[in-house]
């Protein structure tokens, strides 16, 4: 391939009239380019520079904008132009210097000729553009952080494109009937449940401020959406993305103050829903298995809350009303986002309501399967094996199976584990420390304490519960699944504490009741009369260790500490 180039050219009428002067090309050739200002960057590819320059001029919201940078190659054709743009918009949006101006209704993730050969000359061109300072970090430190791996500017899997057009058409058609609606979307840890949920809330947003038709991706299967009889629908409409994790929300909110149309405040937490004075059109919730029955909260504040929420929506403190009610009552329109097998602690939403929510959304056809695995490279296979050889029945159907590409491994000693994951984070980052709650966490009053000393190591659980992958200092640290759930890693290192066991005898996991810390993952609940026994926590455990065994990328690691359980693994994993 010849070198590409990347010219700059200031973005005033004077610039834009003599761009075919300056090369023919620019007015009879694919190009990719980024408009660039202060603080705000729009990225578009065009046949015709000099025309679409044009354009850009005459639109008020980019009278802002001061250069334009030019990337002409003369091996590109229409195709390389658009992953290219897909590409700068997702890396734009991940790097955090600017605000992307784009709609997401464009971004690609089409196969064409020869595209691994153009992919590196990608890397090639982002270099130059962050010499030019366009970018502020290096590819592979951007492509590691919350800015862009839960950025509303991603490419959605067919599966995911398809339930995407699917959602919209039923929402606008129960719009334009006055009608209420439930849907569901389902799927496996690493399906993109999160990125769905981001995704719709900023195509939504987009299609009601649409006005710049130019704009407008001709290529997306969207859009008819941004046609005037569906964008008069919800001009107005009230929305909000609902996510009951502490942390993750911490990070989603970030992401929606950097995306213009979207902002913080419209990612709640489910008492923040319940506590609204607002009626909303829309709710949209990530997780919504995390979602709580009526049990004991983290404080007493919290328990009074759940009180006067029921109260306030439903005339009663009746504790049968779980926050799935409260978003039911808050909301026309909702849809959730779930797995089942993700719940992690008694007072999650039982499984029998998850499963009645699907059932009776499956009745009106609204339910949509995720099946791509977009993390994990062992592939949707690896996720079904890891949950068949932890699940709490027998596993004697189970054969051994590898994962070409993917770093499953068994490690007898822990400081090896330790070792290896370093080497992986000094090399690529994101390679994280994980376990079960199966040690006290003293070093919360005592940081000159340690909480798990193992085969000469001696570690300390995670300092910070918000963020915590990101955090100073979290490649020293232990993160446990309230600090992960939701996540992606490159690597991940798990320790299967001494909460999980194996009987040889029965040939079953066990439940390890006194080595389980959590207090609230085993805590019996009083106001609905239920108690708890080691067979109903060792669903919740087998489903924490599941969760951290999907959280990595490129590879996962595991340690265990019960000798049995070690022994009945071998037969699974690769030492």
């Amino acid at each position: 391939m010849t070198s590409s180039r990347v010219k700059r050219v200031p973005f005033v009428p004077e610039s834009v009239k003599t761009l075919a002067l300056l090369d023919a090309r620019y007015s009879n050739w694919p190009v990719v380019y980024t408009l660039n200002g202060s603080r705000d960057v729009y990225v578009g590819e065009s046949v015709n520079l000099a025309t679409r320059m044009r354009q850009h001029l005459a639109a008020p919201a980019k009278q802002h904008l001061d250069d334009v940078r030019v990337i002409l190659d003369e091996t590109f054709n229409k195709s390389v132009c658009l992953d290219l743009e897909s590409q700068l918009i997702r890396l734009l949006a991940g790097d955090g210097k600017y605000r992307v101006l784009n709609r997401n209704d464009g971004i690609t993730d089409s196969d064409y000729f020869d595209r691994a050969r153009y992919r590196k000359k990608f890397d090639e061109i982002f270099e130059e553009l962050r010499t030019a300072k366009v970018f502020e970090r290096p590819v592979a430190e951007i492509m590691n952080s919350d800015l862009f791996k839960l950025s509303p500017f991603k490419a959605l899997t067919p599966d995911q494109a398809i339930a995407m057009e699917d959602i919209l058409e039923g929402l606008f058609e129960d719009l334009e009937a006055d009608e209420p609606s439930t849907i569901v979307i389902q799927g496996d840890p690493g399906t993109g449940k999160t990125i769905v949920g981001i995704y719709l809330t900023k195509l939504l947003r987009d299609i009601a401020t649409a006005s710049e038709t130019e704009d407008l991706s001709g290529d997306s299967m969207f859009a008819e959406f941004f046609a005037d009889g569906y964008r008069e629908l919800i001009v107005d409409l009230r929305i909000a993305l609902v996510i009951p994790q502490q942390s993750l929300r911490t990070s989603i909110r970030q992401v929606f103050n950097r995306t213009p149309g979207l902002n913080g405040n419209m990612v709640l937490s489910p008492f923040q829903v319940g506590d609204s004075e607002e009626q909303f059109d829309l709710l949209i919730v990530d997780e919504t298995h995390r979602l709580n029955q009526r049990a004991n909260q983290a404080s007493g504040v919290l328990n009074a809350k759940f009180s006067e929420i029921n109260q306030r929506l439903f005339g009663t403190d009746d504790s049968s009303r779980t926050q799935l009610d409260w978003i039911v009552a808050k909301s026309r329109h909702q849809l959730f986002l779930l797995d089942a097998a993700q719940r992690v602690r008694p007072a999650d939403l039982p499984t029998e309501t998850l499963n009645g929510l699907v059932k009776s959304t499956r009745a009106k056809g609204r339910v949509y399967p995720l099946w791509s695995q977009m993390r994990v490279q062992g592939g949707a296979d690896y996720v079904d094996y890891v949950r068949r050889i932890l699940s709490p029945e027998p596993a004697g159907n189970v054969s051994f199976q590898e994962f070409p590409g993917y770093e499953f491994r068994l490690f007898e000693d822990l400081h090896d584990m330790c070792s290896h994951l370093r080497e992986k984070n000094v090399a690529g980052g994101l390679a994280r420390l994980v376990a079960g709650f199966a040690w006290p966490w003293r070093s919360k009053k005592d940081p000159s304490a340690y909480d798990i000393e193992l085969d000469g190591c001696r570690l300390q659980w995670n300092r910070t519960a918000v963020d915590w992958i990101n955090s100073k200092g979290a490649v020293d640290e232990v993160g446990s699944i309230h600090t992960v759930q939701g996540y992606d890693l490159n690597y991940a290192g798990v320790i299967i504490g001494p909460d999980l066991r194996y009987d040889p005898q029965q040939r079953k996991l066990i439940f390890d009741r006194a080595s389980y810390y959590d207090t609230k993952g085993k805590e019996n609940n009083p106001q609905l009369g239920i108690k708890y026994d080691d067979d109903d926590l060792l669903r919740l455990v087998s489903n924490i260790y599941g969760v951290l065994l999907t959280r990595g990328a490129r590879g996962t690691f595991v340690y265990v500490c019960d000798p049995s359980l070690r022994a009945y693994l071998r037969q699974f994993i690769p030492v």
